[in-house]
């Protein structure tokens, strides 16, 4: 314990001294970069995103942003949302959304109403999108104590008043299979076999915390009669679980276990089929001394957590793992106003915060031997809302906040990952002991490359919020197979890709003018820093030195 109390000790005094002595700095760093030594394979996890309303999905500013998103990827979007069987009109609101999906006659004979939850599927099939189906909640005739059933949200109370009606076990465990069993046979009937197997169906969320107002057995019960119903309707489909929060651990540990040894309530046989397994992983920022200071180290011990649990069954190699929530902390819905630690959001500093913690969570799934096939970033956007508000979102009014435009990064990334070495890059021991808290910056590097082709990811990031660390970085690159290249570098910073900052400039309107709305969407769009330019390569080494503030992101592409 005293060992523990002194760590803390050391850790609030470093991180005092950190926030009372940042100045304007300058500081040096050195990558190096080798197209010809490939890397592990990485796959696109950042190509998994979801939100709470699922009313969105089809409403302007969501029809548009899901555009975008599918435009950026090279490969097809997994989107996950809540609420998919909620019964309702269909009207959103914050942390609310319905489909109506089941009713029930005057003689308790159920009623399917799938055209709402249809409107869903099809715009992401349209898009060329996949859903990840989390089947839940639960239908309002269903429930087991189902008034009161629509919640209101406040953020000032937190979750403390949303778990309502929907949130409790079936009154028949039979009627639930019956729901799931016939929503996805009219899946296959809509999309057809094939496009429904490529999809991943999952049950519930966080079961682990008042998401279930059942025990862990009753989930378990929950569970089996969802993933026989699959099956039944889609044999190749592909069904997990249990989207536990961070600090579910045991939870999924026990999950895992009923699904591999117990009696399976729905079929009674041993085991229930598990073709995935899914948790969530969260930051924790703070606010000290009116500065943002982030909590990166805690979204990766959520990690370790998970995957240490995952890790010791062996019928679980290879399985496919997602982090079903994957974010900088706990709640999207919760503003800069009621939750100033939450300013990080309409800034740069939430562009590097992913560009750092995706690199660690390809890090750690190598290190526990981990089918990481996902990372859902859980943001989206709100509709109607006040501009900028900080809501975790990628986009505020069809504006594309500085976020989204690390996410087409990663998508310009094509070919196979190199290796790249930054001697500023801290160690994945440092990130999960403390995260970036020395006065030093994490200066770190992505690579991949084709036959003709090169693209590298560069990033400056500090948990703390200062802004007041520039990087002069060299790359130093080998392996090029031409004489000359042509080399274009985007930029998220102050200045490029960052409709935020514009906004402010104009005065922070709250009813911009049409102009206004036309110049902040070139501003949300990704931006070179600067035009392209041709080098000469010698011996296959090109060196390319670049000025990166602090909280600043750069991509190079190198074509020849």
């Amino acid at each position: 314990m005293y060992c523990l109390f002194k760590q803390r000790v050391c850790v609030a005094v470093l991180l005092f001294l950190t926030l009372n002595t940042f100045s304007q700095q300058r500081d040096t760093a050195h990558i190096n970069i080798n197209l010809a030594k490939t890397a592990d394979e990485r796959q696109p996890i950042w190509a998994w995103f979801g939100y709470d309303e699922p009313n969105y999905t089809y409403m302007k500013d969501g029809k548009k942003l899901l555009g975008e998103i599918a435009a950026l990827s090279p490969v097809p979007v997994y989107v996950r949302t809540h609420s998919l069987l909620v019964t309702g009109d269909g009207t959103p609101s914050l942390k609310w959304g319905s489909t109506n999906v089941y009713t029930e006659d005057a003689n308790g004979n159920a009623v399917y109403d799938w055209h709402i939850v249809d409107s869903i599927f099809d715009t992401y099939i349209k898009l060329g999108m996949k859903p990840l189906a989390q089947i839940g909640f639960m239908p309002e005739a269903l429930s087991t104590h189902p008034q009161p059933y629509k919640h209101n949200w406040n953020p000032k109370d937190k979750y403390s008043t949303i778990f309502t009606g929907w949130a409790y076990p079936p009154k028949d465990y039979k009627k639930w299979s019956d729901l799931v069993y016939q929503w996805v046979k009219h899946c296959v009937d809509r999309y057809g076999a094939n496009e429904v197997s490529s999809w991943y169906w999952e049950v519930w969320n966080e079961p682990d915390i008042p998401y279930w107002k059942g025990t862990l057995q009753e989930y378990c019960k929950l569970y089996d009669y969802a993933a026989d119903a699959v099956k039944r309707a889609l044999p190749s489909a592909r069904i997990g679980g249990a989207d536990v929060t961070g600090g579910g651990a045991k939870y999924l540990d026990s999950f895992i276990h009923h699904c591999l040894y117990d009696t399976n309530y729905a079929t009674g046989n041993i085991g229930s089929p598990l073709n995935l397994v899914s948790f969530h992983a969260k930051g924790s920022p703070r606010l000290m001394h009116d500065t943002v200071v982030m909590g990166i180290s805690n979204q990766l011990k959520n990690i370790v957590d998970n995957f240490t649990v995952i890790s010791s069954y062996p019928q679980l190699k290879n399985i496919p793992v997602i982090i079903g929530e994957s974010d900088p902390e706990g709640c999207a819905a919760c503003g800069m106003a009621t939750n100033p630690e939450n300013a990080y959001r309409n800034g740069t500093m939430y562009s590097s915060y992913e560009a750092a913690v995706f690199t660690r969570e390809y890090e750690l799934a190598k290190k526990f031997n981990i089918n990481l096939i996902g990372a859902v970033t859980w943001a989206f956007e709100f509709e109607n809302q006040p501009w900028f508000y900080g809501y975790r979102d990628l986009a505020t009014n069809g504006i594309d906040k500085p976020v989204l435009n690390v996410f087409r990064m990663f998508g310009m990334m094509k070919g196979e990952a190199v290796n790249a070495n930054s001697d500023h890059q801290y160690t994945l021991q440092h990130m999960l002991d403390s995260g970036v808290r020395k006065t030093q910056t994490d200066v770190g590097a992505l690579a991949s490359a084709t036959d003709s082709s090169a693209t590298i990811m560069v990033w400056n990031y500090h948990d703390v919020d200062k802004k007041n660390i520039s990087v002069d970085i060299t790359l130093n690159i080998a392996g090029i197979g031409s004489s000359k290249v042509k080399v274009i570098e985007y930029r998220i910073d102050e200045q490029h890709s960052n409709a935020y900052i514009l906004w402010k400039k104009m005065g922070s309107p709250q009813q911009p003018t049409a102009e206004q709305i036309d110049a902040l969407e070139k501003a949300g769009q990704l931006q070179e820093f600067d035009k392209s330019k041709s080098f000469n390569v010698k011996n296959g080494l090109l060196k390319l030195n670049t000025d990166l503030p602090e909280q600043a992101v750069s991509l190079f592409k190198i074509s020849w």
